[in-house]
């Protein structure tokens, strides 16, 4: 049945993102002025960064006198409930993650109004095409909580900006629409499930006050964070102790560390910094195995199909050891359309609080995945650089595109202001990358990790 609603969905939506790639085509013009970016010097660090982390996660572009809410709404786990959705092109909310929206189809509008008038929470299911070229909706969604709103009315056309979380996961199992024209989808919550410790009933009670015991940052006077080990006390060997009751059973004990979550929690932040090497600022990440397994998805640039495959995940371990095969194999972003390398790993950095991609909206309504990297290749520039609805203040923007294909890849940014650094980076957007291996034989397949 959500198959049958679905080109009435897709009727509204679609034509913001099509009157928005008309107007980037419309810049493709013989008076505009096409320009090839020189490959910069390599540069390993931003160190020198003076950009305030917490301007882009504001997103000021939406307007400063929008009406904030407080409070969360927390969904019942497996529990099954009725609420509004929509459908956002490429967009896959993870949830923790910040979601932008300007809406101005009338019964969307309608629509978040009455959200609002109740606990503020509407669901927001991807959709994608199949292999017959098909419109399909998926069948996991996430639950998204607005916490900041602003409505608008414009020659007699109302119109809402709205900044929302996404909270839960929840199954879609069917939808209905009203006479009204809003959708209403009957959903099941879904719960991470977190298993219990492996060796939980082999360990001897008299020998936990050698086990292994998680180490929280602690800050200094200054802000800036380290880590505090017991003084005196090797942590290979606190490590050793952990899994010393492996012994008892018939597995050794590297068959229980793929199964730890502090250890693949840890071993994830050791590929974050290789990832992220050129980011001097030092990025906040979730404690909790779950909160962190999602901040890691969020900021991977994964292809919709590899999101969708985290999502539906019930156990944020699995999630986890899912996320650190990815990271360890891709090693570089490809353009989408022709495989052509536009990115290596090393080049992304963080610009935001939020981390190193985010959501952004452009005027015209549609929602970009953004990565901010500090270097890229094989990029054309279109059109001048413009300051207006800038995602980054203080940053100039220019449309840049894919130099074997000519597809939109997103754009480059530029200081407007002196003494301000970084003087450039790019914005590239998630969908129009795929994550490849170097030296993939078969550049146009793209890699799946074992789900």
């Amino acid at each position: 049945m959500a198959d049958d609603l679905l080109p009435l969905l897709l009727n509204v939506e679609e034509s913001s993102s099509e009157s928005d790639e008309d107007d980037e085509e419309e810049e493709v013009e013989p008076e505009v002025e096409m320009e090839e970016e020189p490959t910069p010097p390599p540069t390993k660090s931003t160190s020198n960064t003076n950009y305030d982390p917490s301007l882009p996660t504001a997103h000021s572009y939406l307007g400063t006198d929008l009406e904030e809410y407080s409070g969360r709404t927390v969904l019942d786990d497996d529990s099954y409930l009725s609420l509004p959705f929509l459908t956002v092109p490429n967009v896959v909310l993870i949830p923790g993650q910040t979601l932008p929206l300007h809406l101005f189809q009338p019964r969307l509008v309608a629509m978040m109004k009455r959200v609002l008038t109740t606990d503020r929470t509407f669901g927001l299911v991807p959709y994608r095409y199949n292999e017959d070229y098909a419109p399909t909706v998926a069948k996991v969604g996430t639950t998204a909580e607005i916490f900041s709103v602003k409505e608008e009315s414009e020659a007699g056309i109302d119109t809402i900006r709205i900044k929302a979380t996404g909270r839960q996961r929840f199954e879609l199992i069917e939808t209905r629409r009203q006479t009204d024209g809003v959708t209403i989808a009957k959903v099941k919550i879904l719960a991470d499930r977190t298993p219990p410790e492996a060796l939980l009933g082999a360990k001897l009670d008299s020998g936990d006050k050698l086990n292994l015991q998680s180490v929280k940052p602690k800050k200094k006077k200054g802000g800036s964070e380290i880590n505090i080990q017991p003084q005196g006390v090797d942590v290979r060997w606190l490590r050793k102790r952990k899994f010393s009751a492996a012994n008892l059973t018939w597995w050794p004990s590297w068959v229980y560390e793929m199964y730890d979550a502090t250890l693949l929690m840890s071993k994830i932040r050791s590929e974050l910094s290789s990832w992220y090497e050129g980011t001097s600022m030092k990025l906040s990440t979730p404690e909790n195995p779950s909160d962190f397994s999602f901040w890691v998805a969020s900021n991977l640039p994964l292809s919709d199909t590899l999101r969708l495959h985290l999502l539906e995940i019930n156990s944020p371990i699995q999630r986890l050891r899912c996320e650190l095969d990815l990271m360890k194999k891709c090693t570089v972003m490809c353009c989408k359309d022709c495989g052509q390398q536009i990115a290596n790993k090393t080049d992304v950095f963080s610009l935001s609080l939020d981390g190193p991609m985010a959501a952004y909206v452009n005027p015209g309504g549609y929602v970009h995945d953004t990565l901010t990297c500090h270097k890229a290749h094989g990029l054309s520039l279109i059109g001048r650089a413009s300051t207006e609805n800038s995602w980054f203040p203080g940053y100039a923007w220019t449309i840049c595109q894919c130099r074997g294909c000519a597809s939109h890849m997103g754009w480059k940014f530029t200081s407007v202001k002196k003494k301000l650094k970084p003087e450039k980076f790019w914005g590239l957007c998630r969908s129009a990358l795929f994550p490849g291996i170097e030296g993939s034989a078969e550049p146009d397949t793209e890699w799946q990790p074992i789900m």
